[in-house]
C-alpha cells in the first residue's frame, strides 16, 4: 500500500489534556481555511455514581466556536476502552461526520456476545457516518487525510494522517512509554508490532500525536514526538527491538495489567459512536457482565 504522504502540508494543532482518562483530544484545523476535525473526543463519566456530563467535550466545542470553525469530522482512531467518545454529542452541536476504522464491525460482533446485546444492536457500523478502510482519503477543508490499518491493540484501530501531523490512537505511546497492551478481546501483540512498524515507515519528521500518555518516571504529561524519535527512542520498538523481543515483553506486561476503570461503560458506549445504551423503557442504562474480561 502506497499512502498519499504530503510533508508540505502543515495542519495546525490544538491539545486538549483530560486528566481523569489521561486522554489528549485534538482540534486540527486547514491552515488554509476556516475547517477543522476533532480526534478522540471525551464523555465525563462518574461512573460511581452513574454520571455523565459534557466539560471536556464543551471546552473543544467552545474553542471551535471562539475560532469560527467549521467542523467537518469527528475521528475515532479506535473503539476506546479507557474513556467514553462524546461525539455524538459535539456533533449535535457543530455538524460533523463522525468516522471510524471498518473493523469496528468485528469489535461490535465481539463485544455485542459480551454484554449480551439483542438484535436490536446493530453490528454493521452503521451507528457511524464512515467506515474507513485502509488508505482511504478524506477532506479536511482543503487538507487530504488519510487513514492507516493498524491492529494488535484492537481489531478497529487506525493512524489517521493529516500533512505532516499523524494521530496514532493507542498504536504508540511516547517513546518512554512504549506501547499500549494487546491483551484485549481481538488484540494480538504480533499484529500490534506489526503495525507499529507500518508507521515507522512513515518520514522521519512526521509528527506524531499520542492519544493517552501517563508521565512515566513523573515527567510532565506530553503528547508529541516524531517518527524519527520513536524509530531511536522507544522503549518498546525502538533501537532494532525485534519481534520476538516485543510480543515476549508484550505479552508478559500485559499479563500483570489491571483491567482499565472504566473499560465497561466505555466499550459498550464507544461500540455505538458514542451514544449510550438505553432500556426497554428508553433510559440510558449501562450493564455489568461477570467473570468474562
Amino acid at each position: 500500500m502506497t499512502y498519499p504522504v504530503n510533508m508540505s502540508l502543515k495542519p495546525e494543532v490544538s491539545a486538549h489534556f483530560d486528566e481523569a482518562t489521561n486522554t489528549i483530544s485534538y482540534i486540527v484545523k486547514d491552515p488554509t481555511s476556516d475547517h477543522c476535525a476533532i480526534v478522540d473526543s471525551v464523555m465525563d463519566i462518574d461512573y460511581a455514581a452513574g454520571r455523565i456530563t459534557y466539560g471536556h467535550a464543551d471546552a473543544l466545542i467552545a474553542e471551535v466556536g471562539k475560532r469560527g470553525l467549521t467542523l467537518d469530522w469527528i475521528i475515532e482512531t479506535h473503539v476506546h476502552a479507557d474513556h467514553l467518545s462524546a461525539a455524538p454529542y459535539i456533533q449535535q452541536k457543530l455538524g460533523g461526520k463522525i468516522g471510524v476504522g471498518s473493523k469496528i464491525m468485528v469489535v461490535q460482533d465481539t463485544f455485542g456476545k459480551i454484554f449480551n446485546e439483542g438484535t436490536e444492536f446493530q453490528r454493521d457500523g452503521s451507528q457511524f457516518d464512515k467506515l474507513f478502510e485502509d488508505g482511504d482519503t478524506y477532506k479536511i477543508g482543503n487538507m487530504e487525510a488519510f487513514a492507516i490499518y493498524t491492529p494488535g491493540h484492537t481489531p478497529a484501530c487506525m493512524v489517521h494522517v493529516i500533512g505532516d501531523a499523524a494521530f496514532v490512537g493507542d498504536t504508540l505511546f511516547m517513546p518512554d512509554g512504549g506501547s499500549a497492551r494487546a491483551d484485549f478481546p481481538g488484540g494480538d501483540a504480533a499484529t500490534l508490532y506489526d503495525s507499529i512498524q507500518k508507521v515507522l515507515t512513515l518520514p522521519d519528521d512526521m509528527r506524531l500525536f499520542m492519544c493517552h500518555d501517563y508521565g512515566p518516571n513523573g515527567r510532565d504529561i506530553q503528547w508529541e514526538t516524531t517518527v524519527g524519535d520513536e524509530k531511536a527512542h522507544n522503549i518498546h520498538v525502538g533501537a532494532g527491538k525485534t519481534r520476538e523481543d516485543f510480543i515476549k515483553f508484550r505479552t508478559e506486561r500485559d499479563a500483570q495489567l489491571d483491567m482499565p476503570k472504566l473499560i465497561i461503560p466505555s466499550l459498550q458506549v464507544n461500540m455505538r459512536a458514542g451514544e449510550v445504551p438505553k432500556d426497554e423503557d428508553g433510559n440510558p442504562m449501562l450493564k455489568v457482565p461477570v467473570n468474562v474480561l
